[in-house]
């Protein structure tokens, strides 16, 4: 017999605190929010702060909003002026604590993949500057951090 998944409701313990971030790999500044994301709650952990799932923002979905809405801070990382996470949680109807945006924040340089198509194409990771990671997730865990 299969366990029943409990899902989660209101008044349930949850994340201190939520980041939205960009995961888009069409840029090298998506998957760098992304990587110092993931970075800052394996720093912080769990409790103090979990990545949620811009997807379910548009359709509402209930244990996402809860979330969200419990939490004490709601960060959005964008690599590029685009601002598509900060967009996606305020149109969900969130007041967003802190808008993250690498190309502004961090002095990150965008460099879109499709230019090397058919050229000198490297591996993904190539296009990823650690420097760049550890500057973003410093920034996202100092401000999950502040008062």
């Amino acid at each position: 017999m299969a366990e029943e998944q409990k899902h989660w409701q209101e008044e349930m313990k949850t994340h201190e605190n939520i980041v939205f971030s960009c995961f888009g790999g069409l840029s090298n500044t998506g998957i760098t929010s992304a990587l110092a994301s993931l970075e800052a709650v394996k720093e912080l952990g769990l409790e103090k702060v979990a990545i949620g799932c811009l997807g379910a923002l548009p359709e509402k979905i209930p244990p996402v909003m809860g979330k969200t809405k419990a939490a004490k801070k709601v960060v959005t990382v964008d690599g590029c002026p685009f601002e598509c996470s900060r967009k996606m949680t305020e149109q969900a109807g969130f007041k967003v604590t802190k808008s993250i945006v690498l190309v502004r924040d961090i002095g990150m340089k965008k460099k879109a993949l499709h230019e090397d198509i058919g050229q000198n194409m490297k591996g993904l990771m190539e296009y990823v500057s650690q420097d760049d990671v550890k500057k973003a997730k410093e920034l996202i865990v100092k401000t999950i951090l502040e008062r």
